[in-house]
């Protein structure tokens, strides 16, 4: 079974990167400096955080302490699914 990590990277290099080559940054390289995204993607990373991990997100989650890198989503998963966050 994939961690969440994997299946952050694996979408980010499948469905915004568009590349076959995997997601070519450190964990917790901002998605938002290197240029991964941009504010319409972090939309696509929400819906699949949304679907890939049956959580639901709040708007106010919704800040770079959450969404800018692979680990902080990752933490910020963990903690919902856990009901933390």
């Amino acid at each position: 079974m994939e961690t969440i990590e994997q299946q952050i990277r694996t979408f980010i290099a499948d469905s915004i990167l568009f590349s076959n080559n995997g997601y070519p940054l450190p964990d917790d390289a901002s998605f938002l400096e290197s240029g991964v995204v941009d504010s319409m993607n972090v939309m696509e990373i929400v819906t699949f955080a949304e679907k890939a991990f049956g959580i639901a997100v709040q708007d106010h989650e919704i800040v770079p302490a959450n969404f800018d890198s692979v680990a902080n989503l990752s933490r910020y998963i963990q903690r919902k699914k856990t009901g933390v966050a």
